[in-house]
């Protein structure tokens, strides 16, 4: 079999998290000196770790087979090659990486509409995306494009807005910006390379989504154990939170109660808890999953 290739970030924001997604997985790799390219151990898939807006034009180019990306660099690369049929959608959308792409201008200017931005300067990483939205809106402007420190620029005379990455505001705030318009809501994902598998590498490939959605679904999900009235099963089922039809097991010695287990696939908050015991749950016990298959 010849093996799959998986890219992910080699440093940065998403990297740590990429990292223990894959090894949640099961994926087992010898890494390397360089840290360049891991070798997988226990299953024909590779690692390579770059830099993130290498991972698009690495998957487009067919060279990967996998790829963990955030939503924005994987837009942004489609929008650079302006090649019809040029698109990559995430596979997987992964609880990690959130952030949002936004319009932000200096905090003493009044933000009206985005007509105001006709003829102004806009510094930004995302040039794609910005003269996109900037099409929609049918503006003409400048856009000045630069590699990092994109909010210093309206302090630095050389931009009167700009359009970057905002995850708290913090870096905004302190540079005397604030949030106008968001252009691009963004979340890491998983996206497949553009070149076509045979059966028995996309079996292997499908084997590792099912794997990595696993992994997303059981982030959240809880096994609940409780003893409860068999009157009070129907209302107890409706308050576990995104559980299936829960297990109904008879308690010795005790015909009208009986032990419910479930496994809720969304958070199991404390208030969840105080309406299951409002409703006569006993012996409330709450289990965190460790793997789970659907």
């Amino acid at each position: 079999m010849t093996r799959l290739k998986i890219a992910i970030q080699k440093s940065g924001r998403l990297s740590q998290d990429s990292q223990e997604l894959l090894d949640k997985a099961g994926l087992q790799f010898n890494r390397s000196k360089d840290k360049l390219f891991w070798y997988g151990r226990n299953l024909p898939v590779d690692m390579l770790l770059v830099r993130d807006d290498d991972i698009p034009r690495l998957l487009l180019d067919g060279v990967c087979d996998l790829g963990i990306v955030g939503e924005n660099v994987a837009t942004e690369c489609c929008l650079e090659r302006a090649l019809p049929g040029t698109q990559l959608a995430p596979e997987i959308r992964l609880d990690f990486g959130h952030c949002r792409l936004c319009l932000a201008l200096p905090e003493d200017q009044t933000w009206h509409s985005p007509q105001q931005l006709a003829g102004k300067r806009i510094a930004t990483s995302y040039p794609g995306l910005t003269q996109q939205y900037l099409d929609q809106q049918g503006i003409q402007a400048a856009i000045v494009e630069l590699s990092g420190a994109v909010e210093i620029a309206p302090s630095m005379g050389t931009a009167e807005a700009i359009v970057d990455l905002v995850s708290t505001g913090t870096t905004l705030r302190a540079n005397h910006l604030r949030e106008c318009e968001t252009l691009l809501e963004s979340q890491a994902g998983v996206y497949l390379g553009s070149t076509p598998l045979d059966e028995e590498r996309n079996a292997l490939r499908q084997r590792l989504l099912e794997r990595i959605a696993a992994v997303q679904q059981v982030k959240e999900s809880k096994y609940v154990m409780l003893h409860a009235p068999r009157r009070a099963l129907k209302a107890i089922a409706e308050l576990l939170p995104g559980a299936e039809s829960p297990t109904v097991l008879p308690l010795e010695g005790q015909e009208d109660r009986v032990a419910v287990h479930a496994v809720c696939r969304e958070t199991v908050f404390w208030e969840h808890l105080e309406k299951l015991k409002a409703a006569g749950a006993t012996a409330v016990l709450v289990l965190p999953v460790e793997k789970m298959l659907s």
